[in-house]
């Protein structure tokens, strides 16, 4: 697992090269919006269980055959089962957030995750559904204004649901 600042290094040594004015100037971005960044991860972290509740109610509502008899998240193990997993999720999406890279993300989660989910006959679509639910309302939390002086955040909104894109890829 690298962060932003890291892998940028990683990367330059392996060439033996200086790290370039651009690539320079990438990480000043990234610095000066740490506090938006830190304070995007600290509205998800403090909402997670709101967040996963809703999402699973939504999905649950459009697709209730998952939760009758012979449903994937029917009896409450497997119901237990599908919210833990989708907090994990949204736990690795904000770690990728803070790091501003998605390889923790991709290496501790996603890594072979669709594989598990086909073996338990787990419809894939329906956890992409699950995601992007997540991704909707952590967005919308990350672009509310509302007593927190953030600024503009379009690109760390954008960077914040690619995150939640490559999830619900990585799963169908």
């Amino acid at each position: 697992m690298l962060d932003a600042f890291a892998k940028l290094v990683a990367q330059a040594d392996a060439r033996g090269e200086f790290l370039s004015n651009t690539q320079l100037e990438s990480l000043s971005i990234m610095i000066s919006e740490g506090s938006k960044r830190l304070d995007i991860v600290n509205k998800i972290n403090s909402n997670t269980s709101a967040i996963v509740t809703n999402a699973a109610r939504a999905l649950f509502a459009e697709q209730p055959q998952l939760v009758q008899p012979g449903g994937n998240a029917y009896t409450s193990r497997r119901m237990a089962a599908c919210l833990r997993d989708m907090e994990i999720i949204l736990r690795y999406v904000s770690y990728s957030m803070v790091a501003g890279d998605s390889s923790v993300l991709d290496d501790r989660c996603l890594n072979g995750l669709r594989e598990t989910y086909q073996a338990l006959g787990t419809p894939g679509t329906s956890v992409a559904v699950a995601i992007q639910k997540m991704k909707e309302a952590s967005i919308g939390l990350a672009s509310d204004l509302n007593g927190v002086p953030l600024g503009d955040c379009s690109s760390l909104t954008a960077e914040l649901g690619s995150y939640f894109d490559r999830a619900a890829i990585a799963v169908m």
